[in-house]
């Protein structure tokens, strides 16, 4: 019983060490990957050899990351105004590219407290519980125009109700 035991060990470890000699070959039905050998399907054996299809797919990935990365870039990610690193909830870290301030006015809400109070004009910060913005405009039928970071995940410029909103100049 040993014996046959024995027998199957040794006949395991001659395969498991004989697979990097046939597996890396050109051509070869196996590719190593993170230490380990996958079997090629064998139109990808045909015409890439040996690890030619995980470094194709490691191209592919960093060509969709690339795009990926490239596709959401905007003024915000590449321009930061001494602010910092952009946070995910941006609209008053954008202001703070516009007017300055210290990273507690990162938070849309703190901007409340943010130089004298006003009403509604042109110039004026106008916020809102979770949101802040400047105006820079009205409309014909009175509306504010209000520019603001993180509208729709993009600086915008657009007609806004300013209802329940703080102004502060």
């Amino acid at each position: 019983m040993r014996v046959i035991v024995l027998a199957l060990m040794s006949s395991f470890l001659a395969c498991i060490f004989a697979a990097p000699s046939f597996a890396l070959g050109q051509g070869g039905m196996f590719e190593e990957r993170n230490g380990a050998f996958y079997e090629q399907r064998s139109s990808q054996r045909s015409n890439l050899g040996a690890g030619g299809y995980a470094k194709q797919a490691y191209k592919a990935k960093t060509r969709t990351k690339k795009r990926q990365q490239t596709a959401s870039l905007s003024y915000t990610d590449s321009y930061s105004g001494g602010v910092g690193k952009r946070p995910g909830k941006w609209c008053g870290w954008w202001m703070r590219t516009q007017l300055g301030g210290g990273p507690h006015l990162n938070v849309a809400w703190n901007w409340r407290s943010y130089g004298s109070p006003s009403g509604p004009q042109v110039g004026a910060v106008v916020v809102w519980r979770h949101h802040v913005g400047i105006i820079t405009g009205q409309t014909a039928s009175g509306q504010w125009i209000v520019k603001s970071g993180n509208d729709g995940g993009r600086v915008r410029e657009r007609a806004r109700s300013v209802k329940g909103a703080i102004f502060r100049i």
